[in-house]
């Protein structure tokens, strides 16, 4: 496999009395999705600022592209989108402008603007100002600055934090369409876990610095020995006993929902032939133990 990010063993510290990265080893795939996920000062800022160079990589531990990050500056940039903590916008500028402001630094041809206007769906706002946008407008903006280069790699620290529900999907669509038609890698860091679990190819969950695991969601999910739903069905208490015998943790939670552990999600078709065969109208079914949990089970001390 052709990984487009690597580091091996990194360390980084910003006093001597406290290591905040320690032993990080991440492999990103080329043309993946990487979800690289963490509790509030588990290291994640951090390691997307060695990552875009903010910070130094004074260990040679950082491969971006198969070499080293050290002997490619500044040259690898060209091949490196990224929105780092907040968009840096000029409010009193269009959106047009914001991006021929970057394209003329950068010397890129002008014709670009359009296409990731059109892309990420600001089109129709391009000559409004800036400071007029929506927060997820802005959002929107800020990665088609990002974007201007035609990057191989796009970095995103939080890309939807504070954002509403609007506006959380149409850039969880946008960088799933990124991906797909582009082919770029997009390693995004996110504390919104269903955001995650839903676009996603492969996570990383990193805990005090340290990497508790590296690989796709349904490694994650194998990982654990269960798999926990919740059902949905008529006269739940009267079919709370004969559950009761065949299936592991049967608990009534509330009127007619009843939640189960079955062994991993593979058994999910045969339990609901079984039930449906002895008679059960079952109305709902959906999988309450997935990446959150998962990510506690790794995270909690």
């Amino acid at each position: 496999m052709e990984y487009i990010i690597q580091t091996s063993n990194l360390d980084f510290q910003y006093s001597k009395h406290k290591k905040n990265l320690e032993n990080l080893s991440i492999n990103v795939p080329k043309g993946s999705i990487y979800g690289f996920l963490g509790p509030n000062g588990a290291g994640k800022s951090t390691t997307m600022r060695l990552l875009t160079g903010i910070i130094p990589d004074d260990t040679n531990s950082i491969s971006l592209f198969g070499s080293s990050i050290n002997e490619q500056l500044p040259y690898v940039f060209e091949k490196v989108g990224s929105l780092v903590e907040s968009p840096a916008l000029y409010l009193h500028l269009s959106g047009y402008d914001n991006l021929k402001y970057i394209a003329i630094l950068r010397k890129i041809d002008l014709s670009k603007i359009d296409e990731v206007l059109e892309l990420v769906d600001l089109s129709y706002a391009k000559k409004q100002k800036a400071k007029q946008y929506s927060l997820g407008m802005k959002q929107r903006l800020a990665i088609a600055m990002a974007l201007l280069s035609d990057p191989e790699l796009l970095f995103l620290d939080e890309p939807v934090n504070g954002l509403d529900p609007n506006g959380i999907v149409d850039v969880r669509k946008l960088l799933v369409k990124i991906n797909k038609e582009r082919g770029v890698t997009i390693f995004v860091s996110s504390h919104l876990l269903s955001e995650i679990e839903k676009m996603c190819t492969h996570v990383g969950i990193i805990s005090k610095g340290i990497l508790k695991f590296e690989g796709t969601i349904d490694e994650l999910s194998k990982k654990f020995d269960n798999c926990k739903i919740q059902i949905t069905i008529d006269n739940a208490e009267n079919w709370l006993p004969k559950l009761e015998e065949k299936y592991k943790n049967v608990v009534l939670e509330e009127l007619n929902k009843i939640s189960i552990e079955l062994n991993n999600t593979s058994e999910i078709p045969a339990f609901v032939n079984s039930i449906i065969n002895d008679g059960v109208l079952l109305y709902e079914l959906k999988i309450i133990e997935g990446l959150e949990q998962w990510f506690m089970n790794l995270t909690e001390d």
